[in-house]
């Protein structure tokens, strides 16, 4: 399925002095610290591409210890070493020629060894390399709530970093977040001899604030701290309406990664939501800074500007991934700026140095009537003006599947005349609204790709609405007399209900929990409710006769429900004890399970960032099974993103299917295509040993109901006879 297309004499405008710089090697996250996605290495091109062949696999040898755990990460190579983490984040060192291996760093062992340490599991998006130049050269990455600082030779931790090698994330946010979950999935970033992170922190009203920190490289000591959620006298603390909300809310967290401009010493970070995600009743005001943008002075923290994408978000719109850097031309000029894709389908162009954007921004109005007491729903929402979405941003009743049975389209049909739909920023109720683009975009993680040669940017996105639907929350009556059987259901609709659904039968990437009394105990269930794993956050801040009630709830222990209720007395926190919480993260499916509006659900787009046009479409990603009856190509969901090369080709193994996808740049005709062991929810990566070009891809699989893996992949050209 292909789209739009313009005549390509539009694309060949030289960008700017980057198209200059040698993009030869991969030794960040995305590439280079400008994220473009990009390498210049031209031995592999649109007329050997369908040549590729394996060149090693790397198995890292722990998918059944973290059955339906992920590898998203990007790996990078310094010199001729590839350095990459697996599901259960082991780090490897390995030979990027042949995947031999050369070290491995297991933290598991560390937090084995010491009691007063837990190890819980977080998906892990790429590694961060520093060296001084001489022979001090290290790996920083973050496992469960630590980072971690390796030496890049031997695989040990560097004992002089923090304590012993490790730095509690915990530390230095300027509050007490023992309890609470706090971790990194994307890597930090270098400049000079500091390490600047963001983190990934809880998405209910008990989260930490996301607050970006750099680290001195050496000691791990806190250099410089950036309050996300603003403290008094800083700026954007006037854009909450209650004057105590820093020292309650959290959120606001830079959890997508940074991208650097080293030249002028700016670091730009991305922001999620203000918790609690679906209910702003207790962070009434526009919340700054989430959902911005920053720059930030890279020495100091300071900011320089910010620009705000969505005001008071109800719809978890966090940015879902770091910025490009581009140079566009704009009327003869050459304009220095920032890209920035969201999950609302759009691409946002902002000067470099002043974040002023590039073309106009119309604040529009929004629906502000809600039905939800104490909410105050932001009364206008900006929207850019130069480059069209990359996705629809609204349906209607026409718009459903064509490709089910009749009865599925009329069952869908009726269902959509009690919902909410047709318009974005619809703000969630009681009545379920569909929410499209949806909680995963849009956009992604991924993040697009940026060609300087050409100045066309690439997006891979999303198109699937979910339903939104709030629920009272009952509150706490400690005089009510409760066994641990209602205690358990009152709890579980209050803390578990928005992942795990009403039935328990889970939802997108959050596991069902149907007969889980078959694999696990109540010791298992208490341990994980204290301190989370992957995707779930701790509840640490919940009593001891709390979580008991909901394990005996959720594995179904008649024993245990009968037991007589009783909680200690304790306060009542005001900001955790929200009265709404979202019924599940459920997506707007048929009966069969596809997708219920109309194709395309996967899109990959090229974008000409001089001239705003789209220059190709096409769908990414295929059913199978739909193939085979004759369905045109619908696309799949995806993460992961592009890359994209100065051979001609753009390499991207984002989607559901499982295939890696070679297109031409040019114009989006697909050149190649290789069945991976998993499917790769990850960034290739591109990079050169010894004169021979490599693509590498991590094949982790585990979302969207796969299968996980656990290897890398590489792919290069055969030897010439």
């Amino acid at each position: 399925m292909k789209f739009s297309s313009v005549p390509l004499i539009l694309v060949f405008v030289v960008a700017c002095s980057q198209s200059e710089k040698k993009y030869t090697t991969w030794e960040n996250y995305g590439g280079t610290k400008d994220n473009l996605h990009y390498s210049s290495l031209t031995q592999i091109d649109t007329g050997n591409v369908n040549q590729l062949q394996i060149a090693w696999v790397f198995n890292t040898g722990d998918a059944d210890t973290a059955k339906n755990s992920q590898i998203q990460c990007n790996a990078i190579v310094i010199d001729s070493v590839m350095y990459f983490t697996s599901p259960t984040l082991k780090l490897f060192a390995v030979h990027a020629a042949t995947g031999k291996k050369i070290w491995e760093f297991n933290p598991d062992s560390i937090f084995r060894n010491n009691e007063f340490m837990h190890f819980v599991l977080n998906n892990n998006r790429g590694v961060t390399y520093w060296t001084d130049g001489k022979n001090d050269k290290r790996i920083l990455y973050v496992a469960s709530s630590y980072l971690h600082c390796i030496d890049a030779t031997s695989g040990q931790l560097v004992t002089n970093f923090g304590d012993s090698g490790l730095v509690d994330l915990h530390n230095g946010l300027g509050r007490e977040v023992a309890d609470l979950f706090v971790t990194a999935t994307s890597p930090g970033i270098i400049y000079k001899d500091m390490y600047i992170l963001g983190s990934r922190v809880d998405e209910s009203a008990a989260a930490a604030p996301g607050h970006i920190r750099a680290y001195d490289v050496r000691t791990g000591k806190v250099q410089w701290i950036f309050h996300t959620v603003p403290q008094p006298g800083e700026v954007g603390y006037e854009t909450w309406d209650d004057p105590e909300a820093y020292k309650h809310i959290g959120g606001a967290n830079s959890w997508s990664g940074l991208t650097l401009d080293e030249k002028r010493g700016i670091v730009f970070a991305p922001t999620g939501s203000a918790s609690y995600d679906f209910y702003g009743g207790k962070r009434k005001g526009q919340n700054l800074f989430a959902n911005c943008l920053l720059a930030l002075d890279a020495e100091t923290g300071q900011r320089k500007w910010h620009f705000q994408f969505i005001h008071h978000d109800l719809w978890d719109w966090d940015l879902p991934a770091p910025p490009v850097l581009v140079t566009i031309e704009k009327e003869g000029k050459k304009v220095d700026a920032v890209a920035q894709t969201t999950k609302h389908g759009m691409v946002w162009l902002l000067e470099r140095e002043t974040g002023n954007p590039v073309y106009p921004v119309n604040e529009i109005p929004v629906d502000t009537a809600s039905e939800l007491s104490g909410e105050k729903v932001w009364p206008t929402q900006p929207m850019q003006t130069f480059i069209k979405p990359f996705v629809r941003q609204t349906f209607s009743a026409n718009d459903i599947n064509p490709y089910l049975p009749d009865s599925s389209i009329a069952k869908l049909k009726k269902d959509l005349g009690g919902y909410r739909y047709g318009k974005m920023f619809l703000p969630p109720g009681k009545r379920t609204a569909v929410e499209f683009p949806g909680f995963d975009g849009g956009a992604e993680w991924g993040g697009p790709s940026y060609d300087p040669q050409t100045g066309l940017f690439y997006v891979n996105a999303n198109e699937m609405g979910w339903l939104v639907t709030m629920l009272d929350v009952k509150h706490d009556l400690t005089t009510i007399k409760e066994n641990y059987g209602k205690a358990g259901l009152r709890l579980y609709q209050r803390y578990c209900i928005s992942c795990h659904g009403a039935d328990r039968k889970g939802a997108g990437n959050f596991p069902t929990l149907i007969n889980l009394q078959e694999r696990y105990r109540d010791g298992d269930i208490l341990s994980l409710l204290a301190t989370g794993r992957r995707m779930m956050p701790s509840f640490n801040y919940i009593t001891k006769e709390e979580k008991e009630a909901i394990t005996s709830f959720i594995l179904e222990s008649k024993e245990n429900q009968l037991k007589e209720f009783i909680r200690p007395p304790q306060p009542q926190d005001a900001y955790r004890s929200v009265p709404y919480v979202m019924a599940g993260y459920n997506k707007f499916l048929s009966p069969e399970g596809y997708p219920a509006i109309a194709p395309p659900w996967g899109t990959l787009t090229a974008i000409n960032l001089n001239t705003g046009e789209h220059i190709w479409k096409t769908t990414l990603g295929e059913y199978p099974e739909l193939k085979a009856k004759g369905i045109p190509p619908t696309g799949t969901e995806n993460y992961g993103g592009p890359v994209v090369t100065a051979g001609g080709i753009l390499f991207i193994a984002a989607s559901k299917d499982g295939v890696m996808r070679a297109y031409n740049k040019y114009n989006g005709k697909l050149l190649w295509e290789y069945k991976l062991p998993a499917p790769g929810f990850a960034t290739p990566s591109v990079y050169a040993v010894n004169g021979k070009q490599y693509l590498v891809i991590a094949c982790g699989g585990g979302k969207l109901k796969t299968r996980s893996g656990d290897a890398y992949v590489a792919f290069t050209l055969p030897d010439k006879k």
